[in-house]
């Protein structure tokens, strides 16, 4: 299909007199005729015509088709529903400058759009183009105070035991094979006896129940894939085979889940892997462990009680403090979303977070978060390289002293970093002072001498070891940053006003709960990170207009049990 980039159609006269007919009084205009009337055109086609070629039969207009993939979201509705909405809803033709007569499209059209997007690594580009048109519109600038935080999401596969991922792995390449050179399938393979075991998908309760049946069941299918690859990377095999993503799959499963040794009579063996502390070879790290061959960037993670494969989702947005019940002088309003694996933790995304909000002209004075964010490094990197202040709880000390909250810990020493010594309490100075790697991580060990500690009267207080005490210091200035941190966060006053951070769980249930953003929709990384970008868009605009209106967003519900407790307490 080819773009040639127009200006939208200003609304059908016919439609635009049925809307104000409808919607007079009180009643309130639908969600897209108020976002074409206070937007306009919001997603010029110009934006998108890189997706798109420039001959060929003339396409729908992507910048529209942008505008139906965000209204869908807002509603929470499948292809078939949007492109039925857009035949007939006479709200949406209004917001798309179509006439009452436009036949819309086939609904086929909106996941070949969304392809073409994620092919050209558009996938942000709606929500940029919402966040400008804001911020031209002083609804959203930088400055100020965001909030961030993360949930999970669930991916769009089944979860499958490792049995059956790799029963699943061998099906899916053969599919892939047959579909894409038949002919070389039934040259190499016999089929009949293939089929007989892959034609249905791998399931738990068709597989047997013994547990030693199971585990030759799980050989038996290593032993197919191992046959099967052999015959795709044989010489005469075409080479273009191996490069399909169901057999490379296949390739990575095996690698992955099963070892293969030869014995002294050249026959080979085939062993299950198992992790290491069970005596076994060892299992990969979840970050590269695959837990599906149809979405290969899925991975199985864990946090607390919670066991889940798929992603997660970081979202961020603005926030203002205000009195109960006063009209807020702006909507908060989403200002990014980052979709990472779900094995990554929340402070290796929060640079990313920085990098996108800077690149949107959108870097806050104050960024909210909660523990699981913040590290030395990052509270005294983001004041350096964004100007942001890192308003977050930092870990406590850990140490025996701290936790007992008796005795001297590590705050409690006055560290001289110009002279590289520290005093004790007791008013000692350090006996030696060495830089080094902890981890992966520059630190600075102090030591005192046992001389010093062991006829000191505080020794019980200090450390219970036969020798010197020891610090373990980060450099010095994320040293300073973590001391001011831990000392801050005890006063009253930045608890409350740490209370600010507290919001982002209701935006987290608004977008789970309005958007259905807990299950991704799509397979792959790129395409489920599409997906969220499309659902912040259509949050943002569902709090526009519930902030044109003048409605709340949403009302907490109490049972009247609930209401007579916060009266007591009260």
């Amino acid at each position: 299909m080819s773009v040639q980039p127009q200006p939208w159609p200003q609304p059908d006269p016919q439609i635009a007199a049925a809307i104000r007919a409808m919607y007079r009084g009180k009643r309130e205009t639908p969600l897209a005729v108020q976002v074409r009337d206070q937007l306009g055109e919001l997603f010029p086609d110009a934006a998108f015509a890189d997706a798109f070629g420039r001959a060929g039969k003339p396409g729908w207009s992507p910048g529209r088709l942008a505008l139906v993939t965000v209204l869908q979201k807002a509603a929470n509705l499948t292809d078939r529903q949007a492109a039925d909405e857009v035949r007939e809803n006479l709200a949406w033709k209004y917001a798309l400058g179509l006439s009452l007569e436009d036949p819309g499209f086939d609904h086929s059209v909106l996941s070949e759009f969304r392809s073409r997007v994620v092919t050209h690594g558009s996938e942000e580009r709606a929500l940029d183009l919402l966040l400008e048109r804001l911020r031209e519109l002083g609804l959203v600038d930088a400055g100020g105070s965001q909030r961030t935080d993360s949930t999970h999401i669930v991916a769009a596969v089944r979860d499958l035991n490792r049995l059956e991922l790799t029963g699943e792995s061998v099906r899916a390449a053969l599919n892939a094979l047959a579909a894409a050179c038949p002919d070389w399938v039934d040259q190499m393979l016999a089929v009949e006896d293939w089929s007989r075991r892959y034609a249905d998908r791998i399931d738990t309760w068709r597989l047997p129940t013994s547990r030693a049946k199971q585990e030759a069941l799980a050989l038996d299918y290593a032993k197919d894939g191992y046959t099967l690859l052999q015959a795709v990377y044989a010489h005469g095999s075409p080479a273009w085979l191996r490069e399909l993503p169901a057999v490379q799959s296949l390739r990575i499963v095996l690698v992955q889940n099963y070892t293969r040794t030869t014995a002294g009579n050249g026959h080979i063996r085939v062993k299950r892997r198992e992790r290491a502390e069970d005596g076994g070879d060892g299992l990969p790290p979840s970050p590269i462990r695959l837990a599906s061959p149809y979405d290969t960037d899925a991975r199985w993670s864990a946090k607390r009680d919670m066991f889940w494969n798929g992603y997660k989702l970081h979202v961020s947005e603005t926030c203002h403090p205000q009195a109960d019940g006063d009209r807020p002088a702006r909507p908060n309003i989403i200002t990014n979303v980052t979709t990472t694996c779900s094995t990554l933790p929340d402070s290796k995304a929060l640079d990313t977070i920085h990098q996108t909000l800077h690149r949107r002209h959108l870097l806050p004075a104050r960024h909210y978060l909660d523990s699981g964010y913040p590290s030395a490094d990052l509270i005294v990197s983001a004041a350096k390289t964004y100007g942001i202040a890192l308003i977050t709880p930092v870990l406590l000390d850990t140490s025996r002293q701290a936790k007992a909250q008796q005795g001297f810990a590590a705050h409690d020493f006055t560290i001289d970093w110009n002279n590289k010594q520290a005093i004790c309490p007791a008013g000692k100075t350090s006996a030696t002072w060495n830089n080094v790697v902890q981890e992966g991580v520059a630190k600075t060990v102090v030591s005192f001498a046992a001389l010093d500690c062991i006829p000191c009267p505080a020794k019980e207080q200090c450390t219970s070891s036969r020798k010197g005490r020891r610090l373990s210091l980060h450099p010095r200035e994320l040293t300073a940053a973590i001391r001011a941190a831990r000392t801050e966060q005890q006063d009253g006053t930045w608890q409350r006003d740490y209370a600010l951070r507290a919001g982002i769980e209701g935006t987290i249930r608004q977008a789970t709960h309005t958007t259905g953003l807990r299950r991704a929709r799509y397979r792959g990384l790129a395409k489920t990170h599409l997906d969220h970008t499309t659902s912040a868009a259509a949050l943002n605009l569902i709090r526009l207009h519930a902030w044109w209106n003048g409605h709340p967003l949403d009302r907490a519900n109490h049972s009247h049990l609930a209401r007579l407790q916060l009266a007591l307490a009260a």
